[in-house]
């Protein structure tokens, strides 16, 4: 399997190693992308990306190793602590950048058949907020299947983490490794994420932005096609 991580911060502490650890136990080829130092631009809220194409954003070539991991990954992991009861700033400004990509504008076909992986830490609070600000990006782009690793660590550094912990993130992050590896190459996107694909294609039929018409058109997608058939 290709593995691709998406680690929030640059810096290499609890998140880090749960993240790691997980891609490590579901097993294959591991990318990651550390932010903001592999990526370190803000939206400029252009909309090029949605009116002409993505490869007119400004940042497009900054973008495009991370934009090429994730499309060619099996498993997709989105990592982050808790800042201020929210994901880092530099994984809310790169998921920014992903906008066009959701369903409501032109998704991706390959993500209807991969695996989502979203994971948090904070010394206490703020973790189920943070989960949903990177598993928003997740469903909207389309992954299959997707699970969140969230952890209390009560601490501010993994060195500090108790033992007791550590082994309760083992069998957690154990858990959802096993799950992966078992749906490897046989995930269907479920009822929510059909539906709500279901309800952008009506929309596609008579859209207000002709990039997206056209692609939903050149797909298929508004008449028999789906992209999670036929893979």
């Amino acid at each position: 399997m290709k593995i691709t991580i998406i680690h929030g911060q640059s810096h290499k502490g609890s998140t880090y190693h749960i993240a790691h650890n997980l891609a490590e136990q579901i097993g294959g080829d591991i990318t990651e992308f550390f932010l903001p130092r592999d990526f370190d631009n803000f939206c400029v809220g252009c909309t090029t990306c949605f009116t002409k194409g993505e490869t007119k954003c400004p940042h497009y070539e900054a973008l495009a190793p991370i934009t090429a991991a994730l499309l060619a990954a099996d498993v997709i992991i989105l990592s982050s602590p808790v800042y201020v009861f929210h994901a880092t700033g530099a994984m809310k400004a790169l998921l920014d950048h992903y906008g066009y990509q959701w369903m409501a504008h032109r998704p991706n076909e390959s993500m209807f058949g991969k695996q989502g992986v979203c994971v948090a830490t904070a010394a206490g609070a703020g973790i189920g907020s943070t989960l949903k600000d990177m598993a928003d990006s997740l469903f909207f782009w389309g992954v299959a299947k997707q699970y969140k690793l969230g952890f209390a660590v009560s601490a501010v550094s993994w060195d500090a983490v108790s033992d007791r912990k550590k082994k309760s993130v083992e069998r957690k992050t154990r858990s959802i490794a096993n799950k992966i590896r078992r749906c490897s190459g046989k995930v269907k996107p479920g009822f929510k994420t059909r539906a709500f694909f279901g309800l952008m294609r009506m929309i596609q039929r008579n859209g207000w932005n002709e990039a997206d018409v056209r692609y939903w058109a050149e797909k298929g997608w508004t008449k028999n096609k789906r992209p999670w058939k036929n893979r």
